[in-house]
């Protein structure tokens, strides 16, 4: 912790050192475009007024489209600032976080929507994604610069999205998230309009049964995304496969206008990309980005070599061509590859002996795509993508078995014997798929959304376990090998599997909305699935509804049937014609949301969720799963969220969440992992006009529902080599200690000459308290300690050119 402390303040100073050779800006240029959000035309003569972004009431110029939709603001000095956008008949629009270079010219393509009353006097000012009365309830929308300057997420999205109301997430080196009293697999994830199972480093997925932890960090930093689209719960017919929310994300598209270069060197790692013209190809744009990050300094700076050394990366390739005025086209290609090496070396560093497992992984996770966005007609446009998504992984894993004596402590630890290859796993899954989807207004405001997805899907999952293997958790769910025994004994032939298949999968979906008596859009839609893996069709009717009181009020609800896809790594691990079903999931959401003002707004939200054909793993101790599982969720929200502006931004949140499931197998109703009944959120950022951005923020949540055990000593009855077990007695039915986090970050923003940098400090939880939902058992010594990382801190440099 000295260490931590001392190397922070010498990093400050070296900030402020810079800080005294600052210059004089230059100024830049805002140029753009305004196209109408659902046909994706151009519109003429729209309002384009420019603010900065902490000064809400300081107008710095305006200007109007020309007859193709474009705009320039010139003369612009080195800052950030937002836009509004306004036009008759349309919502006011605000862009935040536009950030202008000197000598540069920004790009941005502004895409607004028609009022949602015909009434003159009902007109709402909103940000991006958060006033669609086509997903009226639980929607929210981040730009990057929001997601990277987040405290404590060290520019990790789900980091950031683990503040919004109904979201939970394990805490600690845990950024994957849960959705309302479902888990951190249930959630759907769209990069460009291609599906994507996983987005997340280090998930350790491929052991058998899937982590309900999820993974620990994004493989998207918030510098290649411009805009975040998440719906948590009554997500419309297009969106269908995972029942608990849907996430959207939008890499940037290169600036046809100007180039820039943007770069980042941390303790972690660094970032570079590149964003602009390609120079070669007329009326195309590049957004080229490749990210290095490697644990070791951290793991250094904070001693814990016992953790490990993860190393991963991340490259992306984005380009964008315009054809004309009626067809664009973008090709998208995502690589990010990953290793995780825990040696001998990392068990003998680890004096409590928390983790005597050796494991050497390699996963790579691939996406390929194109997308052609076509305009048909004046009112009406058609999407179509073709995409290619692959995820590959390579673990060994190994035991080490140290000799311990009976007060616990480590005998000769330099000889410690070890076996680095006693199980292995090699899984892949491949997607090959085609999305069409056409959207078409009508004259009386209301629209029509209809399409269909195809996609083969290919599993290998190839496990060996080289000879039987000892495991010291035993009990409800997964007794001991032999009567009276207090392990288990796991052999060969109930590990071993050699599973190739494909499936083909096949959708259509058809969403209306209309107007209905002035101030209510209705969305009714229905989707059609066909599952190769379940060999299985379902039909899934969804309904939504936003009822404007005036201006600043209005009324929401949702209500619909969602169906779930098993996870592909279980289905991997079935027995042969073990087929699992889809889960089914009916949800019913009514909100309320008011506008005290453009920047301030309030949510409140209940919801209840129906859970049925959940998939379960049968009183046997092996892979072969059914559909048995029952369920309920229920809880309600309460989100209060002050934009950036004025230079003050906060937000406020507090959820109810209750889930209680029943696997059918005898043992009863439980609490489900996530059923969290109270969670805390407290976020409040400051920013200057010209340098500082400071945040902190706090979490707090109930302790998530944990097992009750008996621990048994000796129980090879060997005094020579002594080890515990764990038998589970009841589950879930009691709680771990409450989650309570501290983050804090600050960045300094700083102009030499044309070079823009940003020096930061991001410290999550800085209390230093370790995640108790990372509760583990210690067979060695007999105990429960909580595993993974306490304080995190990280920081660096980013510059933009």
């Amino acid at each position: 912790m000295k260490n931590i402390k001392i190397t922070v303040f010498l990093f400050i100073l070296i900030v402020l050192g810079f800080a005294g050779e600052c210059q004089t800006p230059e100024t830049g240029t805002i140029r753009g475009r305004v196209l109408d959000k659902v046909t994706q035309q151009s519109i003429p003569g729209t309002s384009i007024a420019i603010y900065e972004s902490v000064k809400n009431d300081t107008n710095f110029g305006g200007t109007l489209t020309d007859s193709i939709g474009n705009f320039d603001l010139n003369g612009i000095k080195e800052g950030n600032y937002k836009l509004k956008v306004n036009l008759i008949g349309y919502q006011e629009k605000i862009v935040n976080d536009i950030r202008v270079s000197g000598g540069k010219i920004s790009y941005v393509e502004i895409e607004i929507e028609e009022s949602p009353s015909t009434l003159n006097e009902v007109q709402v000012n909103t940000f991006r994604y958060e006033n669609d009365p086509l997903r009226p309830v639980s929607e929210y929308g981040f730009s990057g610069e929001e997601i990277s300057t987040d405290p404590g997420s060290n520019g990790d999205v789900f980091r950031a999205l683990s503040m919004l109301p109904g979201v939970a997430s394990n805490g600690g080196e845990y950024s994957a998230i849960a959705v309302r009293g479902q888990g951190t697999h249930d959630n759907l994830y769209m990069v460009d309009d291609i599906p994507v199972s996983q987005v997340s480093h280090l998930e350790e997925s491929a052991g058998g049964f899937t982590d309900p932890n999820g993974g620990r960090f994004s493989i998207f930093a918030p510098e290649v995304i411009s805009d975040v689209d998440y719906i948590g719960g009554g997500f419309p017919a297009e969106y269908g496969r995972e029942s608990a929310s849907y996430l959207g994300l939008q890499i940037k598209e290169g600036n046809t206008q100007d180039y820039s270069v943007y770069g980042e060197m941390s303790l972690l790692g660094f970032t570079v990309n590149y964003d602009g013209p390609s120079y070669i190809f007329k009326n195309t744009s590049l957004f080229i980005s490749g990210r290095y990050q490697n644990f070791g300094p951290v793991v250094g700076l904070t001693n814990q070599k016992q953790d490990g050394l993860p190393i991963y990366g991340d490259y992306i390739f984005k380009s964008t061509t315009q054809f004309g005025e009626k067809n664009k086209l973008t090709l998208l290609g995502i690589y990010s590859p990953e290793t995780y090496v825990h040696g001998i070396s990392s068990v003998v560093a680890d004096t409590a002996l928390n983790g005597p497992f050796i494991l050497n992984a390699v996963n790579n996770k691939t996406v390929f795509g194109a997308t052609l966005r076509t305009s048909t007609g004046k009112n009406s446009y058609w999407k179509n993508v073709a995409y290619f998504t692959r995820t590959y992984m390579d673990y060994i894993y190994g035991e080490a078995y140290p000799m311990v004596n009976q007060s616990g402590n480590l005998i000769n630890g330099n000889n410690m014997p070890y076996n680095n290859n006693l199980e292995s796993v090699i899984y892949s899954e491949q997607e090959l798929g085609y999305r069409s989807i056409f959207t078409q207004r009508f004259q009386n405001k209301s629209h029509l959304v209809i399409g269909f997805d195809l996609a083969r899907i290919n599993l290998n999952n190839n496990r060996v376990l080289n000879s039987p293997d000892t495991s010291y958790v035993f009990g409800l769910g997964f007794p001991p090998t032999h009567p009276g025994q207090n392990y288990v004994i796991t052999l060969p032939q109930y590990f071993n599997a050699n599973y190739v298949g494909y499936a083909i999968n096949t959708s259509g979906y058809l969403t209306y909305s209309f107007l209905l008596a002035k101030r209510l859009t209705i969305n009714a839609g229905v989707r059609y699935d066909y599952t190769g893996f379940s060999m299985q069709s379902t039909v899934s009717p969804r309904v939504s509804g936003n009822y404007q009181l005036n201006a600043t009020n209005s009324l929401s609800f949702a209500a619909g049937i969602y169906y779930q896809d098993p996870i592909l790594s279980e289905v991997a691990n079935q027995q042969p014609g073990n087929i699992l079903k889809e889960e089914q999931i009916q949800e019913y959401i009514v909100g309320y949301k008011k506008y005290f003002s453009p920047d301030l707004k309030l949510t409140i939200e209940g919801w209840y969720k129906n859970l049925n054909n959940l998939v379960v793993v049968p009183i046997n101790g092996y892979s072969a799963e059914n559909n048995a599982g029952v369920g309920w969720a229920k809880g309600f929200d309460i989100y209060l969220l002050k934009r950036l502006s004025r230079r003050f931004h906060w937000e406020i949140g507090y959820s109810y969440m209750s889930s209680q499931r029943n696997d059918n197998n005898g043992l009863g109703v439980y609490n489900y992992d996530f059923s969290e009944p109270n969670q805390v959120n407290l976020l409040l950022a400051y920013k200057d006009s010209k340098h500082w951005v400071l945040s902190t923020k706090f979490k707090y949540a109930s302790g998530k529902p944990t097992d009750t055990y008996v621990i048994y000593s000796n129980i090879f009855n060997d005094p020579s080599y002594l080890r515990y077990s764990e038998e589970i007695t009841g589950i879930n039915n009691t709680r771990l200690p409450d989650i309570i986090e501290l983050d804090v970050r600050a960045d300094y923003r700083f102009q030499i000459k044309k070079l823009g940098l940003i020096a930061f400090i991001d410290i999550a939880d800085i209390n230093n308290r370790l995640n108790p939902n990372s509760a583990m058992f210690n067979y060695v010594k007999g105990r429960i300690y909580y595993d993974g990382l306490a304080i995190f801190p990280s920081f660096g440099v980013k510059f933009q050119l």
